[in-house]
């Protein structure tokens, strides 16, 4: 029988001091000095820093801080161990995991406890969801594990992965990160919080109790230079973080032109809407679990309440009573609904941030009754009076505070809800589905719960939208976070040079045409006034104007405007598409011989062929990339919508100049999107002539913007505005790609880029696919229960 088991035998749950010394047993076993989990093996460290607990300030534990040494020698042992667990397969990588899932299952309660003595948060809540919830992560990929080759053969894993997590819930974003990392094929370095490191270093013993092989799972401790060192770590593939936005973002450009794929799912101020027709006393019961779980310390936290102000003062009646029988105290405690807050400096941010709401004149209640002496306690509070511009409604402020204004009308309430910079989650109350169904698609987040909150599966994506982040954490679409596509490997190197060639030319005796841009269905002057000539060595091959950051601006503007078209449906968008086709197909002659000037006319006839059936092949997708629907363990069904990101800039590869245009808009605008465009360098008149070809097919103005001048520039441009969510660049300028993605950090929004890689664009792998779709897109899990 291992230590731990003996350990177990002791532990009693109550408001028991048992089940803490149970804890305590353990730490001593380690003589409460931790090192390093690398290669399958303890490793001492320099220096160490102090563990506490927040509810009493007492130190539970001294734990190594990492050096850039030691994070390389794990990186350097999770190399090692990369090869040979992806050898064991998909099914005995799945044993792996099924043991691990049992192993934290036979562990629960020290899990449970060991959390709340690290964390401060009730051991109600560590005991009941936190711990359940990580075992059913690694059962359920564990499954993902074993049919990893069938369902998605064209796969394969990306190497060695850097996860970093926060406090808020240590051992619960273990599981979301190190499970489907370890499905897929990867071997992982994972830093927890520099607050929290005891469950981490608890798992790191199971694995050595399941037999893992070493390598696989490192786990290295410290503060911020570690996880510096870790993202900065060349060998490394992939970042995975949890974390605040402001980190986030620091990631993000540190990151940028590295090649490494990254997911973040950063804060939140997300809306908890309750509707005059809701059931106002299960609103009440699901307010208290969305903003006061964990003492509010959740990034999905529910801390903007939205509530009809037929019912407002009825509601929030309700919720002061409710409120006066939240018990704080002792997370050993069974009874108690709120812990301690981690750490004082958290306690002190909180009540500046309220004490700033006194002075903007808002109102302030908190129940009556005494915190506890000893510990960082802070009490429910609820913030009313406020204006849609005051710092408590638009910050995170990341504790148990709840700020409540009202709406009139569901438009009205869709528009609160969204006046914000983050994304992550909401909640509708109604008991009407019609209007909860008919809302909860127009709010920006990643998830909606529907007469209920704080529900969590590993079989539903979780994650975010804007300055939440982006990436899921479970589900498919968490899954294939660890993962890149085969097609990636066969990219060429470098992009294909076109060269002049003697075919078709400009013909100087016919009537002077001068091209201009094209903004909301128009074609329009560029604000400098100046068109420049297109020349491929010494041949010029027209005149295209020179846009400029003006000229980006009114594209963006027509983007945004062009709302409409996200909300129509499937088959109209469809049928767009098709008439495209259909028009650019009766004016074949005049972009072939276009295209013949810079590449033989088989080339040019090939290219041209294949964007028409591109064209189709998206507009065959636009009504059938669906989404899923999951069902969880829970008496309800839960709906992945793909949602359209909003408006995407592109720059468009130089060597295919109409197929590079085509793969790329057909896909973001098939789905909902609407695009801004900068067209080959090498050819853009090839855009400027599809102008016609546009305004014939019924494509709405302002769907798709083109902008034709200096590359450099206007893609920076693209790159910073606040408006673009996502940015997609295939020219092959590595050093534009990294500027890209450098400057996408503004709003976080989503990149897709080449770095210096070619492609092939008329290889259908390469070309088209599921791959561009699922770029195009973001999952909107809307979870739905029934029957209660």
């Amino acid at each position: 029988m291992s230590h731990i088991n003996e350990i177990l035998q002791t532990m009693d749950y109550g408001p028991s001091p048992e089940s803490a010394a149970a804890a305590q047993q353990w730490l001593d076993r380690h003589q409460r000095s931790f090192g390093l989990y690398i290669n399958g093996a303890w490793t001492p460290a320099a220096t160490q820093f102090e563990t506490r607990n927040p509810a009493t300030g007492d130190t539970l534990a001294q734990v190594a801080q990492a050096s850039d040494a030691d994070v390389d020698a794990a990186v350097a042992a999770a190399t090692a161990a990369l090869g040979p667990w992806q050898k064991l397969g998909g099914h005995r990588r799945a044993r792996y995991l099924y043991a691990l899932a049992r192993a934290l299952q036979k562990h629960s309660r020290l899990f449970a406890v060991l959390e709340c003595l690290d964390n401060g948060k009730p051991i109600r809540e560590t005991r009941d969801a936190d711990v359940p919830l990580a075992v059913r992560h690694f059962y359920h990929h564990a499954g993902w594990a074993q049919l990893l080759d069938t369902e998605l053969p064209q796969h394969r894993a990306l190497g060695v992965v850097g996860q970093i997590v926060p406090w808020n819930f240590p051992l619960l974003m273990l599981a979301w990160k190190i499970a489907p990392a370890l499905a897929c094929g990867n071997t992982v370095v994972f830093k927890p919080a520099e607050f929290t490191p005891l469950t981490a270093l608890l798992f790191a013993e199971i694995c050595t109790e399941v037999g893992l092989p070493p390598g696989v799972v490192n786990i290295v401790t410290g503060d911020g230079s570690t996880g510096q060192r870790i993202v900065s770590h060349p060998v490394i593939a992939k970042i995975a973080f949890t974390g605040s936005t402001e980190v986030g973002r620091l990631i993000r450009e540190a990151t940028a032109g590295s090649g490494k794929k990254l997911s973040l799912e950063l804060g939140g101020k997300s809306p908890f809407i309750v509707f005059a027709d809701a059931d106002l006393d299960a609103a009440v019961e699901g307010l208290v679990d969305s903003i006061w779980f964990n003492q509010g310390q959740v990034c999905c936290a529910g801390s903007r309440l939205l509530v009809h102000e037929a019912v407002e003062q009825r509601f929030l009646d309700k919720l002061r009573r409710r409120m006066e029988n939240i018990r704080v105290g002792s997370p050993m405690d069974k009874s108690t609904d709120m812990g301690a807050l981690i750490d004082a400096s958290q306690q002190q941010r909180i009540a500046r941030y309220v004490a700033q709401a006194r002075e903007e004149g808002a109102t302030v209640w908190q129940p009556t009754g005494e915190l506890p002496g000893a510990g960082c306690f802070y009490p429910p509070t609820l913030i009313t009076d406020v204006s849609t511009s005051a710092t408590v409604v638009q910050e995170e402020i990341f504790g148990p505070v709840l700020v409540a204004m009202s709406f009139r009308t569901p438009a009205e309430a869709v528009e609160l809800a969204n006046n914000t910079v983050y994304g992550l989650a909401a909640c509708v109350w109604s008991e009407s589905i019609s209007l909860a169904l008919d809302v909860a698609p127009r709010l920006k987040a990643g998830v909606v719960w529907i007469n209920t909150a704080n529900q969590f599966d590993a079989a539903c994506g979780f994650g975010g939208y804007r300055e939440s982040g982006y990436g899921r954490e479970g589900g498919r679409e968490g899954l294939l976070e660890y993962l890149v596509a085969c097609t990636e490997d066969a990219r060429p190197a470098s992009p294909k040079k076109l060269a002049a060639t003697q075919g078709t030319t400009v013909d100087a005796s016919a009537i002077d045409r001068t091209p201009k841009l094209y903004i909301g269905g128009a074609q329009v002057r560029p604000d400098s006034g100046y068109s420049v000539e297109v020349r491929l060595g010494d041949q010029v091959l027209g005149q295209v104007p020179e846009g400029n950051r003006k000229d980006i601006r009114n594209a963006v503007e027509a983007a945004r405007k062009a709302v409409g078209w996200e909300r129509s449906t499937g088959h109209a968008r469809a049928q767009v598409l098709y008439f495209i086709a259909e028009n650019l197909e009766a004016q074949r002659a005049r972009f072939v011989a276009a295209l013949a000037q810079v590449q033989p006319v088989v080339d040019a006839q090939r290219e041209f062929d294949a964007s028409i059936e591109t064209l189709f092949h998206y507009a065959a997708w636009a009504d059938k990339f669906d989404g899923a629907v999951h069902q969880p363990p829970m008496h309800g069904i839960v709906a992945a919508l793909n949602e359209a990101l909003g408006v995407i800039g592109i720059v468009c590869p130089d060597e295919a100049p109409l197929l590079g245009l085509v793969a790329l808009a057909a896909p973001a605008i098939a789905l909902g999107n609407r695009v801004v465009l900068l067209p080959s360098t090498t050819l853009p008149t090839i855009a400027t002539d599809l102008y016609q070809v546009l305004d014939t097919s019924d494509l709405p103005g302002g769907v798709l913007n083109i902008v034709t001048g200096p590359v450099a520039a206007l893609a920076s441009t693209l790159a910073s505005h606040a408006d673009v969510d996502a940015i997609w660049r295939h020219d092959g300028d590595a050093a534009g790609c990294a500027e890209v993605e450098c400057l996408s950090i503004a709003n976080l929004k989503r990149t897709w880029v080449g770095g210096g890689k070619g492609r092939v664009w008329a290889d259908p792998a390469q070309g088209r696919g599921p791959e561009f779709l699922r770029h195009a897109s973001q999952v909107k899990n809307i979870w739905v229960p029934y029957g209660t």
